[in-house]
């Protein structure tokens, strides 16, 4: 079994460079079991020179998204007319883990994976290959792009299994429009003029001041709250709150103070209680959507596209089509704001995340992989500035302008394509602009550009509709990012992206409180008057029976080590 703790910093550093520097190797030179065969890359380590003979890699998500042939893209078909490799693109249905485990067994995986929560099954069944020599030989680009990282993507036996998607280059560059997953309906607001809304309780007492007036739209029932817990793998969603509402970042399951580091666990808590017990009240009184424990992800998005919710939690990367969608559809009203809720005014929010950097997300290649020099070479040229620039803004003259001083900027009919989600896919948006090695989304280019069109300010403009534009000047503000403190910096941050090796006793840990959450969440929101109680004191006698203390030492000293540098 492959040990896939991550390196100290001093010694990681040695290590990476010194593997990186003299190209030296755990396996076969070429990045892993597999025996090179192909003729082409072979005859690239003679000549220096990268094949462009045609090829067909298998590509295998973890995310959600619709499978695809690469070069039915624009962008997919530019990179295959640069280096010749096509992309057969599959994405997980069903439960991740479930995929994960069958994957295992069978032994043959696809050319390269993204495994998102499955990174470390896949590392414990040796199913990815080191990359050191084959960055070391072929990749200048990714030694540029990734050199200020190699403490945090080193592993302990000294290898580099994936490569992440958060490298800022040129700086950091923060979303002007971040905000929550806490949403609410815009008409909401705009019904009651606007109102301060920041607390939980003033949250939902608007949203059930709002139905009883209008019980119904477009003749089907209002749906007062939701939330995206039905999707097998997106139960956080619900499990988050209680962390976000009382005034702390995305860092998982666990609380991090500021001063002295310790990492908490929330569950179990009144910080959960009183989240669940919000959800329980709002239930009685017929505001909840007892679906939200069993819809599916398109299920719900369909609901929020209806214009039916009033407010739900929802992280943006889970339901980015619908909000598309509902601006496509030019109805202001029944499009969504993102709003800084916290358990009680005294509390500052924190939602806005700081620079970070998450080294147990990103690509790596498999065992199984028919010429892991090509796809290498391939990564290497996708992070090429001008690549970089194809997966975020695309061509120059047709998907976006540049003005006279240097600036990108788009059109109207520029700016309604790159919101358009069948346009994102066909373009090649939907697929290329996450899950491959690339720049950090906060990253900012020589020339002053943002990496992110929406980052960049004339586009995030130009972007508004006039129904952005009524609420930001009702609320005083400028962008939507303006609801929100500032971030703070968070050396260890996120915490979640710590590695858990699989079945230590932290991973069991983690896989028990989830099951454990999953099991009464339902129970607890949907139960009858007067049982709340007695579910929440079942829920606390099951917990009290798992290793809550030694997860949170592990997750302390983890911590520690982050902000000590050592990754």
């Amino acid at each position: 079994m492959r040990r896939k703790k991550w390196l100290p910093t001093s010694l990681a550093v040695l290590t990476a460079v010194s593997l990186l520097l003299a190209g030296c190797s755990s396996n076969n030179g070429e990045g892993g079991k597999t025996n090179n065969t192909n003729n082409s890359s072979a005859a690239n380590e003679t000549t220096g020179e990268v094949s462009t003979d045609p090829v067909t890699f298998t590509y295998f998500g973890f995310g959600t998204n619709k499978d695809v042939l690469a070069s039915e893209t624009t962008i997919g078909k530019i990179l295959q007319e640069q280096t010749g490799v096509d992309w057969k693109m599959e994405f997980v249905t069903g439960d991740p883990s479930t995929k994960a485990g069958v994957m295992i067994a069978g032994g043959a995986y696809p050319d390269v994976i993204s495994p998102v929560g499955e990174l470390s099954k896949l590392l414990d069944a040796e199913a990815l290959i080191p990359l050191n020599d084959l960055i070391e030989k072929h990749g200048p680009n990714i030694k540029r792009v990734y050199g200020p990282y190699m403490d945090k993507i080193t592993n302990e036996d000294g290898n580099i299994y994936i490569l992440p998607f958060t490298a800022n280059i040129g700086g950091y560059l923060t979303d002007p429009d971040a905000g929550s997953n806490i949403w609410i309906q815009r008409r909401v607001l705009k019904e009651f003029g606007y109102p301060k809304v920041k607390t939980l309780d003033q949250y939902f007492e608007l949203i059930e001041k709002y139905q009883a007036k209008y019980p119904s739209v477009d003749g089907k029932n209002t749906i007062g709250y939701a939330t995206f817990a039905g999707e097998p793998g997106q139960f956080y969603t619900i499990t988050n709150a209680p962390m976000h509402l009382a005034g702390y970042p995305n860092d998982g399951n666990v609380l991090v103070d500021m001063q002295t580091h310790e990492a908490k666990l929330y569950q179990g808590t009144d910080y959960e209680k009183q989240w669940l017990q919000s959800l329980n009240e709002l239930n009685l009184k017929g505001l909840f959507d007892p679906e939200s424990f069993t819809a599916n992800g398109d299920q719900f998005k369909a609901k929020l596209t209806s214009g039916r919710v009033l407010g739900f939690s929802g992280y943006t990367w889970q339901i980015g089509d619908a909000i598309n969608n509902l601006k496509t559809a030019g109805n202001d009203d029944l499009r969504y704001v993102q709003l800084p809720i916290v358990f009680d005014e005294s509390i500052t929010d924190a939602y806005m995340d700081p620079p970070s950097f998450v080294n147990n997300r990103g690509l790596g290649i498999s065992v199984s992989a028919k010429d892991p020099v090509r796809i290498i070479q391939y990564w290497d040229n996708l992070l090429t500035d001008e690549n970089q620039k194809l997966v975020q803004w695309g061509e120059e003259g047709v998907t976006y302008s540049v003005n006279e001083k240097g600036r990108y900027v788009m059109n109207d009919e520029q700016l309604a394509n790159r919101n358009d989600n069948e346009f994102k896919r066909k373009y090649g948006w939907a697929y290329f602009d996450y899950e491959w090695p690339r720049y950090g989304d906060n990253s900012v280019y020589e020339d002053g550009n943002a990496h992110r069109p929406f980052s960049q300010p004339e586009v995030a403009n130009i972007n508004y509709t006039d129904g952005d534009r009524a609420l930001l000047e009702a609320y005083g503000i400028q962008t939507f990012s303006g609801f929100y403190a500032k971030p703070v910096e968070r050396p260890w941050y996120p915490a979640w992206s710590i590695e858990k090796q699989q079945g230590s006793p932290e991973d069991i840990f983690n896989q028990k409180a989830g099951d454990l959450q999953q099991k009464y969440y339902p129970k607890l929101v949907l139960a009858s008057e007067g049982q709340f109680e007695s579910v929440w004191n079942d829920y606390l006698k099951e917990f009290g029976k798992l290793d809550a203390a030694g997860f949170e030492a592990f997750m302390t000293a983890k911590v520690k080590d982050r902000v000590a540098g050592k990754w």
